[in-house]
């Protein structure tokens, strides 16, 4: 049927790609429909390899905190404009927020569906579907499909990385004389929330212990990791900290594992279909696990934190992960 939908998640990364297969679910259900995705500004380059979308609309969220009322009102004025013109026939709001069930209802779509967190809530949409605990979040967002009568067939999680995204990728790799052929180990120190963290001490010990063996070792990190991973670039580590997200993608595309904690750099390296090894604080049913990979985890002992993983349990899932490299999983189209 050739009609409009709306997808509705606005942050954060790793949420965002939580609704990788549930869009896909979508596309497939709907192959001649025009998908529109609503996000946060900052997000809007992550849609760039969610094949199934045609259209993305952003919300500056950024703009919306600073407090300058004009440029608020004409933003928020265009977008409800932008909603509006839409023509919506339905819309499915994976993130279930006041603001995003109001958005929703704004638009005039016949049908609006949304994932609920809590009883009497989502009044404005047609139809719900609860966030049910013990379960990933990918499958709350399948469950809202569920919901609304949709059967997806086999799940997909396949990000395809932009091609301009994987060349930038390889010329970082030529001017950091990395060759893309040998093991590359890439990580991903640190989160948004300290408790997640795994000392960067570790993270150190572990690239001199593959740099030692022969391997290559790349640092991943946003703008903001900069100035915290002064330690590892005086250490004589590549550290790519600030490049473009995408091309922090592409670097993990052209690595042979990737580690690190519950991140959203993670679970798109999953999406990418590289081998990750995760550092989490509980592999229990409801966690944030490598979608359809818990088995991809290290958590310590129950009672104990992050923090406490001790160094040779993680050098030994390494060990597990690299001797699955290269991947047996066909690279996504375009890559």
């Amino acid at each position: 049927m050739n009609e409009n939908l709306l997808l509705i998640r606005l942050k954060s990364i790793g949420d965002v790609l939580f609704t990788l297969p549930a869009a896909q679910a979508v596309r497939a259900a709907f192959p001649a429909a025009k998908i529109t995705f609503l996000t946060s500004r900052e997000n809007a380059p992550l849609l760039r390899g969610f094949a199934g979308v045609d259209e993305v609309l952003t919300v500056d969220r950024a703009l919306f905190r600073a407090g300058q009322p004009q440029k608020v009102l004409a933003a928020g004025l265009d977008l409800l404009r932008r909603l509006r013109a839409g023509r919506f026939a339905r819309v499915f709001d994976f993130q279930g927020y006041g603001e995003t069930e109001w958005l929703a209802w704004w638009t005039g779509a016949p049908e609006r569906w949304g994932i609920v967190y809590r009883a009497g809530a989502g009044w404005v949409y047609t139809g719900t579907s609860q966030r049910a605990p013990g379960s990933h979040p990918v499958e709350w967002n399948l469950d809202l499909l569920r919901s609304f009568g949709l059967r997806p067939g086999p799940i997909h999680n396949d990000y395809v990385l932009p091609a301009d995204a994987l060349a930038a990728a390889r010329e970082f790799f030529a001017a950091h004389r990395l060759d893309s052929t040998r093991p590359t180990l890439f990580i991903q120190p640190l989160t948004s929330s300290p408790q997640k963290n795994w000392p960067l001490a570790h993270y150190v010990w572990l690239a001199e212990h593959w740099r030692a063996r022969g391997r290559q070792v790349v640092f991943g990190g946003g703008p903001a990791d900069r100035a915290g991973l002064e330690p590892v670039r005086a250490a004589g580590f590549i550290v790519a900290a600030g490049v473009p997200l995408l091309v922090s993608a592409g670097l993990m595309k052209l690595s042979s594992v990737v580690v690190g904690a519950d991140t959203g750099l993670l679970h798109l390296a999953v999406a990418l279909g590289r081998r990750v090894v995760m550092l989490l604080h509980s592999n229990a049913p409801g966690g944030s696990h490598p979608f359809q990979h818990p088995d991809w985890t290290v958590t310590p002992a129950a009672g104990n934190n992050v923090a406490d993983i001790e160094t040779s349990r993680v050098e030994r899932a390494l060990e597990l992960a690299l001797a699955e490299w290269p991947p047996a999983r066909p690279a996504n189209p375009g890559t």
